[in-house]
Formats: C-alpha cells, sequence, structure tokens
C-alpha cells in the first residue's frame, strides 16, 4: 500500500481497544495517526491544530453524535470516513456518499478507504 505512506489520518474513536486497533493497521499502512481523540471537543482542538490529510470517525462518541465534527472536516476540504456499526442507517443526509467503514473491519477495508479518501486530498 505505498500509496498511503505518509498519509496523515485523524483517528477519533472513543473505546480505547478499537482506537489502538486503529492506529496499528493505520502504522502496517505507513500512515501517520493524528490524534487519536476520544472526545468530540479534543478532535476538533485536534482539526484546529494539527496537519492532516483525512480522518476516521466513530460516529458515536459515547453519545455524543461526531457530526459538528464532519461539519468542520468538510468545511475544511479534509475527507473523512466513518466508523460505525450500524452501516449508514445513523447517518445525516448530508453525509450520504461519505465512505463507511463497518465495524468490525479489517486492515484491508481501512486500506481501500483510505485510497478513497486519499484521491479526494488536494
Amino acid at each position: 500500500m505505498a500509496q498511503l505512506s505518509g498519509l496523515r489520518v485523524l483517528v477519533v474513536e472513543d473505546e480505547m481497544m478499537v482506537s489502538m486497533l486503529i492506529e496499528d493497521m493505520l502504522a502496517d499502512l505507513g500512515c501517520t495517526v493524528v490524534g487519536p481523540a476520544s472526545r468530540l471537543d479534543e478532535a476538533m482542538e485536534l482539526v484546529e491544530g494539527a496537519e492532516l490529510d483525512c480522518a476516521v470517525l466513530d460516529v458515536n462518541l459515547g453519545g455524543q453524535p461526531i457530526f459538528p465534527l464532519a461539519d468542520l472536516l468538510r468545511a475544511r476540504g479534509a475527507p473523512f470516513a466513518f466508523a460505525t456499526g450500524y452501516g449508514d442507517a445513523g447517518l445525516r443526509d448530508v453525509d450520504r456518499g461519505t465512505p463507511v467503514l463497518q465495524k468490525p473491519f479489517r486492515e484491508g477495508d481501512l486500506a481501500r478507504v483510505l485510497g478513497e479518501l486519499r484521491a479526494k486530498v488536494g
């Protein structure tokens, strides 16, 4: 997956074990992990202050929806994917068409979605 090497990926996930798994997958793919963030406010601060190419967002952070962060990333032109166990059922209309990683997912699924996001990076 040489085309993913160096890709800066923001990870927003509130379950520590899932977050660590995603970080390991990203490292295996040659990506640079930004964060991770487990809370919405923490993730918003990272987007404001860190350089990133794209993001993988857990849709639900301890009962708090991720949508304000999705809106911020969209406004900045940073592509992202949602990670959820609910498919696109929990997404808003504006988020239809955004890549969705169905939990649990494998490294190959993550690589495929990151490839889609990489193509959208300016």
